[in-house]
């Protein structure tokens, strides 16, 4: 049994952190499904900006949408939503299989939106309506306009993929959300067995902000090393592994107990950004020391293989929860902010994903205008 077998065993599921258009064509991916190397798969706009913006595998398509009068951006949500309900079908069987337990495939709305709460609502439905696949879950940021949107979606049946949380007081919030839009779908007399959710959980970020503010307060007082190095690169699991206990408190609760009771799906934490920054941690770092029940992990295809080749598999996610407690206290002694530091990195997630956004829709713009002719036949 590969260690990506031994994860599921273990009740985590491994999910692809990659789509490209190669991948599809090449039967790629339906292999690793059909291997059980994962069970579900996201992307985002820097995935889509690398699988477009570095590859002439979407000319044809382009060149033809843009024949037709549409803009970079409309081109953009063409090729993504083609792309999204291939390997929508590709998991359709294993979506079936799992009785909607699995088989995921997430797109993403636009960054432009992450905080304008109508407006996401509006493309999260507008979304599912194009793609019109059971297995797929719109992913909405976790932002404080996200929240609504986040009910409101999955009041209207829609399954979703939280992203962007850093921190545990905006997870109780995403949880909060959570339990209301599925509260919301029940009172519409909507099944709630087909509503899936993951709140993704961002890690490795954790660690390079406060590994850099670690290292800075080493160069001011070198006497202070031998604590403060001892703090590094353990940020981030002990934040995962607290949020994994105030799901698992969730779970006891009489809120969720009432809904799982009518057939509610629970929203699964999904370790995201796992693969580590630093070269001199273990390439397999946030996969090994956060696995348990009911999880899920999206790994950069990097990150899968490695895992795959040399990753070891045992639940890790029951530590001892005061020891995470007892870590972010000595980060707030050494004088790490960690609300501070949970707020810049959603902040500055936002501002990546929507520069990956504009440079990609740059690059279909630039596109539209290169492509070449198609040439008529002889």
């Amino acid at each position: 049994m590969t260690t990506l077998l031994q994860l599921q065993a273990l009740g985590q599921s491994p999910w692809q952190d990659n789509i490209s258009r190669t991948q599809l064509r090449s039967g790629g991916l339906a292999r690793m499904v059909a291997d059980g190397d994962i069970t579900g798969l996201t992307s985002n706009p820097t995935i889509f900006e690398q699988a477009i913006g570095k590859s002439d595998a979407y000319d044809t398509e382009l060149r033809s949408y843009a024949s037709a009068g549409l803009s970079a951006e409309q081109i953009f949500y063409a090729l993504a939503v083609e792309d999204i309900q291939a390997a929508a079908d590709v998991f359709q069987p294993l979506y079936a299989r799992s009785k909607s337990r699995e088989g995921f495939v997430s797109l993403e709305v636009s960054p432009r939106l992450a905080h304008d709460t109508a407006g996401t609502i509006g493309e999260a439905q507008r979304l599912a309506q194009q793609v019109q696949r059971p297995n797929l879950m719109i992913k909405i940021p976790a932002t404080r306009a996200g929240l609504p949107a986040i009910t409101a979606t999955l009041a209207a049946g829609i399954s979703v993929n939280v992203t962007l949380i850093f921190s545990l007081q905006r997870y109780r919030e995403v949880i909060d959300a959570h339990l209301a839009g599925i509260e919301q779908a029940l009172a519409a007399g909507r099944s709630l067995a087909g509503i899936a959710s993951v709140a993704s959980f961002f890690v490795s970020r954790v660690d390079s902000m406060i590994d850099k503010q670690l290292a800075d307060r080493i160069a001011a007082d070198p006497a202070a090393q031998p604590q403060l190095q001892a703090l590094r690169g353990r940020a981030a699991i002990a934040n995962a592994r607290l949020a994994y206990q105030l799901f698992s408190e969730t779970m006891q609760t009489p809120r969720w107990s009432a809904l799982a009771a009518r057939g509610a799906q629970p929203q699964r934490p999904l370790w995201a950004s796992t693969s580590t920054k630093d070269p001199a941690y273990r390439d397999v770092l946030y996969v090994e020391q956060l696995i348990g029940p009911q999880t899920v992990n999206t790994l950069p295809p990097a990150t899968l293989q490695a895992f795959k080749d040399h990753g070891t598999a045992a639940v890790t996610l029951h530590a001892q929860a005061g020891d995470s407690q007892q870590l972010l206290q000595q980060l707030a002694a050494a004088g790490i902010d960690l609300q501070r530091v949970t707020e810049q990195l959603e902040a500055d997630g936002v501002a990546a994903f929507q520069k990956s956004f504009d440079s990609l829709l740059a690059v279909i713009e630039q596109r539209r205008t290169e492509v070449p002719a198609a040439q008529p036949a002889n």
